[in-house]
């Protein structure tokens, strides 16, 4: 499948765009062709639409966060001479994360997927691989799949996949389009990728490469498997890792296993508005809006949406999740003091990573260094807490933190920025080394003040030469093209013009004065902007030096923004169930073996949230071996769909380890949630209705289990009544 590359050009302060990419470009983001302009005439002539900072910014988001299904090139240069110097991918934004997110914080974490499908009698075994290039995560399985791709789909949707590389096939077999179809139903770009690039040959001493820790346990995880390995070759070689040397020893490789959370599909998360839509009318529309009350700088939204994609089988850690959000909700000072503490904190990954790919300044150090100082402070709130949720409160948060802030990791560092950053030059914007860091440059710095001292004083003795007020009518200038000069006005010139001609150098006469030296001022200023250089360039390498040490905490930093993210969502859930009109309860969980499911005066949280609706709370008793099947009868706008689909948004909710929209909830894990509500699509890709309500249906039964919550809303409602009823 090729999808549109749009090619940018970098011209100073503007950007430019060519033919067809210029023509879509007017069209969409100005609405008007009146923004293009034709270079040359005729059949050679050549549309072109300038785009500036801001329009750019807008463009790129759009493109590579909200269609998904472009690429992006940059180009610098000029006349017949052009460089690529960025691209882009909805699955790889590391080259524009600068534009994308100079203003907005990074909410979701792209994934990019590699899948080798082989297709033989019984099926189609799938090499699958993935790369995370934000956590800097690698993983791979192998699994047998369905006719519909059901594993292939929830694994997709659970990694939050937002592009797909396959092999380019020479023959578009069936099996390849129903691939296709479910890659499409996910909304992920497919990029096909030539099939000798599939390959596995030097992939374990790739690996050694990339992976921190021994070699074996990566041979050993590789050799495991027939096609995977392929399928991760192929996303190496694509994602360009090994040409990046901050890369090195920085990943980690897992096996990736489908069962170790709820599986849901394209259509659950479609039906039970899980992630947010550009159609969705406020940010209540969809659970991660509702849920949204995180604090940090994109790290907690980062980890909502991926709890959201990763529901919990565990009944212990469900469990323990639920544990801390009820000691948050029961100690409202406890909540409102660590939520205060974490809107100071910054979006620790993505600074670690650009201090690993060494494009980070001081302004990365500092933000750091401001976020380590507030980890003693949650340290204190967390101590204060003295509730029946202590013991996991210690065993989650507090002895982490303890081993964190040692001596030996956050304390070290603290004290690296505080000897080595002039935190004092934070109030003027300015990140500066200090001085008493580094002998060289105190001794620089010591000149350059020594000669700021005599220009000062050269200056007075002109102004007094002169008989002119100092700073009032004689002033003391410093530009880029004559360095440090004398100005006076217009108006005072003729009073000093004799002198001027005799005893200075004018070099510019203008509306707003006239500006002059001498051999001495040159002389002071020719010294004065060699140490400056001087001075510049020991900052510089001071500042790489700094850079480098700090890139060697990285593994502290990436469990501290771990630990932060957790409790960043956790007190994010506490907020929501307790800051509702209608509180929101506990839900008991049971085993999925054990247990019914029953809600009583359960509410959908996205609509009662809404401001024009009044709920009307419903039960729902699903009891095993009595009602574990229910038909739903009713008017229309009776509230039917509503109804099925709150008790999918609540079983979600609670997995996730969030309280629930009812007076008593309990809840048997399930492992899946299927759904077939609403058509979608379907006549785009050729297919009726009916057809497509069957196809949904014949996957559920293929993919359900004993303990699967199936959603069905008017089944057969694609064909005639009768037809439909039978």
């Amino acid at each position: 499948t090729t999808f549109p590359n749009y090619c940018f050009l970098n011209i100073q302060d503007y950007y430019t765009a060519h033919g067809e990419n210029a023509t879509f470009i007017a069209k969409t983001y100005y609405r008007t062709t009146t923004a293009l302009r034709q270079l040359g005439s005729g059949s050679n002539g050549l549309s072109s639409v300038s785009v500036n900072k801001n329009m750019f910014e807008t463009i790129t988001r759009d493109l590579l966060l909200e269609r998904t299904d472009h690429t992006l090139e940059l180009y610098e240069g000029s006349g017949s001479n052009w460089r690529l110097v960025k691209s882009a991918s909805p699955g790889n934004l590391s080259s524009f994360e600068d534009v994308l997110f100079a203003n907005n914080e990074m909410q979701d974490t792209p994934v990019v997927v590699a899948l080798l499908p082989n297709f033989r009698e019984n099926g189609c075994t799938v090499g699958f691989s993935y790369v995370d290039l934000t956590k800097r995560i690698l993983g791979l399985v192998e699994f047998l799949d369905d006719s519909h791709f059901t594993n292939v789909e929830s694994a997709l949707v659970a990694l939050g996949c937002k592009e797909c590389l396959l092999p380019l096939e020479s023959g578009k077999s069936s099996e390849c389009r129903t691939l296709s179809d479910a890659l499409t139903r996910c909304g992920v770009m497919v990029t096909e990728r030539k099939k000798t690039e599939f390959k596995a040959r030097d992939l374990v001493q790739d690996l050694g490469r990339l992976v921190k820790g021994s070699i074996e346990p990566v041979r050993d995880l590789v050799s495991g498997f027939e096609f995977a390995p392929a399928a991760l070759g192929a996303l190496l070689s694509y994602a360009e890792l090994l040409a990046d040397e901050g890369n090195y020893g920085n990943y980690s490789i897992c096996r990736y296993n489908l069962g170790s959370f709820m599986r849901l599909d394209s259509a659950a998360m479609r039906a039970l508005n899980v992630l947010e839509s550009k159609t969705d009318a406020n940010k209540n529309f969809s659970l991660f809006g509702l849920m949204n009350r995180t604090c940090t700088a994109g790290m907690g939204k980062r980890l909502l949406h991926m709890w959201l994609k990763q529901p919990l089988l565990d009944v212990s850690e469900i469990n323990s999740r639920l544990d801390l959000v009820q000691a948050f909700v029961e100690d409202t000072e406890l909540r409102q003091d660590l939520r205060q503490h974490l809107r100071r904190i910054s979006d620790i990954e993505r600074l670690m990573r650009n201090i690993q790919r060494t494009r980070a300044g001081l302004q990365h150090i500092v933000k750091l260094y401001q976020s380590s100082i507030r980890v003693p402070h949650i340290k204190s709130a967390l101590e204060k807490y003295d509730g029946q949720f202590s013991s996991l409160i210690k065993e989650r948060y507090l002895d982490p933190f303890e081993l964190l802030t040692d001596d030996d990791h956050l304390n070290k560092f603290i004290a690296l920025v505080e000897t080595s950053v002039d935190l004092d030059q934070l109030e003027n914007g300015e990140y500066m080394i200090s001085p008493s860091y580094d002998d060289a440059l105190a001794t620089l710095k010591s000149e350059q003040e020594s000669l700021e001292r005599q220009i000062h004083n050269l200056h007075k003795q002109t102004a007094f030469d002169l008989d002119l007020p100092v700073d009032k009518a004689l002033k003391l200038d410093k530009g880029t093209q004559f360095g440090h000069v004398f100005r006076i006005t217009k108006k005072e010139e003729p009073k000093v013009r004799k002198k001027l001609s005799t005893q200075f150098i004018v070099l510019e006469t203008r509306k707003d004065g006239v500006k002059f030296t001498n051999t001495k001022l040159k002389k002071l200023g020719d010294q004065y902007q060699k140490v400056l250089e001087e001075y510049k360039n020991c900052q510089k390498e001071l500042v790489n030096r700094v850079v480098q040490t700090t890139a060697t905490f990285s593994e502290v930093f990436e469990h501290l923004a771990g630990f932060l993210s957790q409790l960043d969502v956790l007190l994010s859930f506490a907020d929501l169930a307790s800051s509702c009109p209608t509180p929101y309860t506990r839900p008991r969980i049971t085993p999925p073996d054990v247990g019914d499911i029953v809600l009583e005066g359960s509410r959908h949280p996205c609509v009662e949230a809404q401001d024009w609706v009044n709920f009307i709370p419903n039960d729902c008793r699903l009891v095993r071996g009595k009602s574990w099947f229910l038909i739903i009868t009713g008017p229309n706008m009776g509230g039917k769909s509503t109804f099925i689909r709150q008790v999918g948004v609540n079983i979600l909710m609670a997995q996730v380890g969030c309280f629930v929209p009812c007076e008593k909830a309990s809840i048997s894990v399930r492992d899946c949630i299927f759904a077939r509500v609403g058509a979608g699509d379907c006549q785009l890709r050729g297919v009726s209705t009916f057809m497509q309500e069957m196809l949904e249906t014949a996957s559920i039964l293929k993919g359900a289990t004993e303990n699967s919550l199936v959603i069905i809303d008017e089944l057969g409602r694609g064909t005639s009544t009768y037809d439909g009823f039978g």
